[in-house]
């Protein structure tokens, strides 16, 4: 279990992200055309996996398009921004602010995404939704990155994930 905080209140995860050098556990998530994609759809890409609450909060919303713009500059690598929302809410949103170079993933459908990865809240005004969290995932599957931020409404460190994409 890992602590984080929501304005200062402390709020409980369900576990640990994957340790730097592990297999990244495989997923289920629903895309925006509602088909159902896995980590082996990705396989022989890097991937850096934006993992947030909602994306119709303005933290969240800054990550997607943050991550939208460096994205369209990197090799072989696929932002994939996770979060229980509606598939259609997700869509919504990317059209309405013309986000191109992501990739949507709901986890509406089990949790199971947040469970494998230990970022679903088990208390507090969140519970269910997931946790902040970076996760750089290398063209093999291995973990090479992550980052839980601790104060929920912060953003991620962009440099520190994109840094381990250059290091690959």
């Amino acid at each position: 279990m890992a602590t984080v905080t929501l304005k200062g209140n402390a709020i409980n995860t369900s576990g640990q992200l994957p340790n730097i050098g592990d297999q990244a556990p495989n997923f289920k998530l629903t895309a925006n055309d509602l088909s159902t994609l896995s980590l082996g759809d990705f396989s022989g890409s890097k991937l850096v996996l934006n993992v947030f609450p909602s994306i119709d909060t303005g933290t969240c919303a800054a990550s997607v398009r943050q991550f939208n713009q460096e994205a369209s500059e990197l090799e072989n690598t696929k932002v994939l921004c996770i979060s229980r929302d509606l598939p259609f809410a997700q869509a919504r949103f990317c059209a309405s602010e013309g986000i191109e170079n992501v990739i949507n993933l709901s986890d509406y459908k089990t949790g199971d995404f947040g469970k494998a990865y230990g970022l679903d809240f088990v208390d507090g005004p969140l519970e269910a939704l997931h946790s902040r969290a970076v996760i750089v995932v290398d063209q093999n599957g291995k973990v090479r990155y992550t980052e839980q931020v601790p104060e929920i409404v912060d953003e991620p460190n962009y440099k520190a994930a994109l840094e381990a994409l250059m290091d690959e």
